[in-house]
């Protein structure tokens, strides 16, 4: 069976789409594409399974309970081969919630307008201004040791083989006992975007191969790549026109799309 588009975390919450699954006991997998990828096993209204580029398991799942964007599908009937979660999915969704709480804490000490998660963050060691002596644990040495303001979050945990949800938590105690405090922040680099007329010229190639389902390809595209017409970067562009290609089941329409693509794209150079 085909995969459902269920939404996307951008519009909906992703416990409102997991609701309705749960309560119906279904069976099968959930997909998470877009600046991330994970996935969710549910068998009998169990989330028995989650899994994300790093993590697995229940923190893959409270990663993935964080996300504010990307498509959510689902495969129904699809039997879990992994069980990383071995509680039950009430005991799941109550530790999600305490998690939440505490994270919302962490979140007004180290703030981050990415998610709940502050991986862009970066921290460094505070001069100490009196001479009073500290007792530091074994993880919370280990995180100072590599804080020095240039890492965030994610590389901290990916040195230390973490999940950024223990990093954070170790972050922030050492926030409030005054051994460690927010570096400058790190600013973006500018990318260059693409021309305006670039989502012109493809969705009129498009309409001549899919006809009045391009637009809704183009968005969906877009939706699974994390990304915007606005703000879609130059060097992804190959990468975007291969994507919509693989959408054209004819190999000649394919073809011609490709290459009507280029040829209109290069005469505006």
């Amino acid at each position: 069976m085909p995969e459902l588009f269920l939404g996307d975390l951008s519009q909906r919450k992703l416990f409102d789409i997991l609701k309705p699954l749960l309560m119906s006991k279904k069976t099968g997998r959930l997909t998470f594409k877009g600046k991330e990828k994970g996935e969710m096993q549910l068998e009998m209204g169990n989330i028995v399974h989650a899994k994300t580029q790093d993590l697995s398991g229940e923190n893959a799942f409270f990663m993935i309970m964080s996300w504010k964007a990307g498509r959510v599908d689902f495969e129904p009937n699809i039997l879990p081969k992994e069980r990383t979660i071995p509680i039950p999915s009430e005991q799941l969704l109550l530790n999600w919630s305490s998690k939440k709480m505490e994270w919302e804490d962490i979140q007004e000490t180290i703030p981050s307008n990415q998610s709940v998660l502050p991986k862009e963050s970066v921290f460094r060691i505070s001069l100490q201004k009196n001479g009073g002596s500290k007792t530091v644990s074994a993880d919370q040495w280990n995180v100072l040791a590599l804080s020095n303001g240039m890492r965030n979050v994610s590389e901290v945990a990916k040195i230390l083989n973490w999940d950024e949800l223990k990093v954070s938590k170790v972050i922030y105690q050492l926030v409030q006992t005054g051994l460690m405090e927010q570096g400058d922040e790190q600013k973006p680099v500018k990318k260059k975007l693409v021309r305006e007329s670039f989502f012109s010229v493809i969705e009129n190639e498009m309409k001549k191969v899919m006809g009045a389902v391009s637009p809704f390809v183009i968005e969906d595209k877009l939706v699974e790549l994390g990304e915007r017409k606005d703000s879609f970067p130059q060097d992804r562009f190959l990468f975007f026109i291969e994507a919509l290609g693989d959408e054209i089941p004819n190999d000649l329409k394919r073809r011609e799309f490709k290459k009507s693509v280029m040829e209109s794209l290069s005469l505006e150079k």
